[in-house]
């Protein structure tokens, strides 16, 4: 019965999207946002599907800082935001501009995230329309610019309620981030593509985190061949990495000797999710073994990154790297060489990256990849996989090592750094100079800023 619920609830929606664009003619290329020259403060509401720790909730939320530091009206709306999983410019939920904290509303986190564990998409896509329904029934609050990401189904229904100009930033086409093993499968997932490209394509503005990403936009959205997003490179917010590592009464990490005492130390920062292939670098520490015997005692790899206790993906995933280094690395050497931490604090992220001899971040075809910047502006370099995002952000042998997805060759660049750690500190120092000319909050925000004038 749900399936047919949703199949039909879904055909609906599409008839209203393609009713909506044919009536109103919308372009099949963005047009810009409204000019202004006196680059009046505007009223900005960023639209979020779950305010959690990841990559994208990390652009939007510094995203929205560097705007409201400009002095810039900001609001964030979002169907589920857990104060206790979260980044900590959002914790308080109230605007705070000198403490950066930024306001958040919270509308339908008591609608379902899924069905019976299945239709996640049609779940996320109702709760985000429900989210836009209830800032439009606000009546006292109306935006000149409506922030969109993730998600563009909600794009018509905004414009036609709010009548703001909307910019939608794709982050990666949503149509390609999961399987169609099945035909009802691929019946189900038809529809939501077919209006992905077309929502997507009603947004005024479109920006896009790579050129890597850029290229994926125009080989997926065939209808929307003539848009050439612009490309705005997420950032970070220096302040975050300086200035809260240094406050003395945070734990900077659950408290661990091996981690404390380790010689060399090898990092892993991602979310628990499968796609992020985090067995390769639990695959490239136990090869590290067969090549630095003797060392191997003094190295120790930390497993760190978001965990949601309530999706089940990254419950089980936690569970598999476990058991997995359980395997590769027998009980004599202890599977205690590795650490598993989960949704750790800012201060102990910044500890661990200050710490470590180099980061290893996994991900394939990644977007982009927020922690090789974070890694480089603490001086240290990054093994990372030679391709997407990446390969933009990184210099080969310069600033960090873009290599294949071998565990083997991983293990050879560690090896190396063991040898020569003179080599990766002036890896690192050339990294954060050039983190700082490229990726700061500043210059970010001035991109943004500009996109938003246009």
């Amino acid at each position: 019965m749900w399936w047919w619920l949703s199949v039909g609830v879904v055909v609906v929606a599409v008839v209203v999207v393609v009713l909506f664009y044919l009536r109103h003619r919308v372009s099949t290329h963005a047009r810009p946002l409204p000019r202004s020259s006196s680059k009046t403060p505007l009223r900005v509401a960023f639209i979020h599907p779950d305010l959690g720790i990841g990559g994208a909730e990390r652009l939007v939320v510094d995203a929205g800082v560097g705007l409201q530091q400009r002095n810039h009206y900001v609001r964030f709306y979002t169907s589920h935001h857990d104060t206790s999983h979260c980044f900590a410019e959002t914790k308080t939920r109230k605007r705070d501009v000198e403490k950066n904290q930024l306001h958040v509303t919270v509308y339908g986190d008591f609608l379902p995230r899924a069905i019976a564990g299945r239709f996640k998409l049609f779940c996320t896509t109702i709760r985000n329309l429900y989210v836009v329904i209830r800032i439009s029934l606000a009546a006292s609050e109306q935006y000149d610019i409506l922030f969109v990401d993730q998600l563009s189904f909600s794009i018509p229904l905004l414009k036609f309620l709010l009548k703001s100009k909307v910019l939608f930033y794709c982050h990666h086409p949503d149509l390609l981030l999961t399987e169609r093993k099945t035909l009802l499968k691929r019946v189900y997932r038809y529809i939501f593509d077919f209006t992905e490209e077309i929502t997507t394509g009603m947004a005024d503005k479109i920006l896009v985190n790579s050129a890597y990403t850029q290229q994926v936009f125009q080989q997926t959205f065939t209808r929307l061949a003539s848009v050439t997003p612009d490309i705005l490179y997420p950032a970070i917010n220096f302040s975050n990495y300086d200035a809260k590592a240094q406050q003395k009464n945070q734990q900077p990490h659950e408290t661990n000797e091996k981690i404390a005492n380790a010689k060399y130390l090898f990092v892993s920062l991602n979310r628990y999710e499968r796609k992020k292939n985090i067995g390769l670098a639990i695959e490239s520490f136990a090869r590290l073994k067969t090549l630095r015997p003797e060392e191997f005692a003094e190295c120790h790899l930390v497993v760190a990154g978001g965990y949601d206790p309530q999706l089940a993906e990254n419950v089980q995933h936690y569970d598999e790297l476990k058991a997995a280094a359980a395997h590769l690395l027998s009980s004599s050497d202890g599977s205690g060489s590795i650490t598993f931490l989960r949704s750790i604090s800012d201060a102990s992220r910044n500890q661990l990256l200050r710490s470590c001899l180099c980061v290893l971040y996994t991900p394939t075809n990644e977007h982009f990849g927020i922690v090789p910047i974070e890694c480089m502006y603490a001086e240290r370099p990054v093994i990372a996989c030679n391709s997407g995002g990446p390969t933009e952000s990184v210099e080969h042998e310069r600033t960090g090592f873009l290599c294949p997805p071998d565990p083997q060759v991983w293990a050879k660049v560690m090896s190396e750094l063991i040898d020569d750690r003179e080599k990766a500190t002036r890896m690192g120092q050339l990294a954060k100079a050039q983190v700082v000319s490229r990726f700061g909050l500043q210059h970010f925000t001035d991109e943004l800023e500009r996109a938003l004038y246009a």
